[in-house]
């Protein structure tokens, strides 16, 4: 039957998308209702009951029992006479709830319309979940797999395959990626671009530093010590500005570490770009010594 082929093929979708059943119900039955109502220039009252793992469908026609002479309305109405043949208790006024076959209500063209809105709004459901959930990471560091390098931008994908930019502006001059390597930055920004989420990642924002140092510096994950300013200009030089809030540690020395030991992978990971660690002060410029 059509309809099960069509919610099989979209409770496979559901899985690629990583949308939860909930929602893939309620899509389903938004888009069916909405052709019924489209096909009926919403002169009927059409519920839709969707079971996507069994691959059920249920379409619910509503009339209200009048009068007979009185139906205007045949989608939405029904003569006394005629509900009485189906059940013999219906009273005017009463609504009869009666299951009608897809079949009958769905043509091919109709399905084929079904399955363009369902792929449109399930597109737009998963753009605007990875929009959500990105916009809550701004600042963060994530890890990326390049597959695309192009002249203004790189392309990396993250865990779940989803599409990450990191345009050349937001580059370390230094850096040079090649296709399947792993990279770190963090999200600057997230937009829509061409109707799909447009993720922004960046390694000359400050931000990135500061991760950094979170990921590196215990001291610093755990809040004993802040980072105050971050001056840079990306691939050369930065200013880290430090400040403790436990007076017996030196906010210097635990970020730099033992011989460097703690620093050492943040330079690796930004080019050997120098970076000088002071402690915090108002006036914190690279051209200072």
């Amino acid at each position: 039957m059509e309809v099960e082929n069509l919610i099989e093929s979209f409770s496979e979708f559901k899985d690629v998308k990583n949308i939860d059943r909930e929602t893939m119900m309620n899509i389903l039955e938004d888009v069916f209702k909405a052709v019924l109502d489209k096909k009926y220039e919403e002169a009927g009252n059409f519920n839709v009951i969707i079971n996507v793992d069994k691959g059920d469908l249920e379409i619910w026609k509503n009339r209200e029992v009048v009068a007979d002479g009185d139906v205007e309305n045949d989608i939405a109405q029904i003569s006394l006479t005629d509900a009485l043949k189906i059940e013999d208790d219906y009273e005017i006024g009463e609504e009869l709830s009666e299951q009608v076959s897809f079949e009958s209500e769905f043509g091919r063209r109709q399905v084929l319309s079904i399955r363009q809105h369902l792929i449109a709004r399930i597109h737009e459901q998963h753009r605007d979940t990875l929009i959500k959930r990105y916009q809550d990471r701004i600042g963060e560091i994530v890890h990326g797999e390049v597959y695309q390098i192009w002249r203004n931008e790189i392309l990396l994908t993250d865990d779940e395959g989803n599409d990450m930019s990191l345009p050349k502006t937001e580059q370390i001059p230094k850096d040079y990626f090649k296709k399947g390597e792993s990279v770190r930055a963090v999200i600057k920004d997230v937009n829509v671009k061409n109707n799909k989420a447009n993720i922004i990642l960046s390694r000359i924002a400050p931000e990135f530093i500061e991760r950094l140092f979170e990921m590196e510096v215990p001291e610093v994950f755990d809040g004993i010590i802040t980072i105050k300013k971050v001056v840079r200009v990306p691939g050369e030089r930065a200013k880290v500005s430090v400040e403790s809030y436990d007076d017996r540690i030196d906010p210097v020395g635990a970020c730099v570490g033992m011989k460097g030991s703690r620093i050492h992978g943040i330079v690796r990971e930004l080019k050997n770009e120098n970076i000088d660690v002071v402690n915090y002060t108002e006036n914190l410029q690279l051209i200072d010594n």
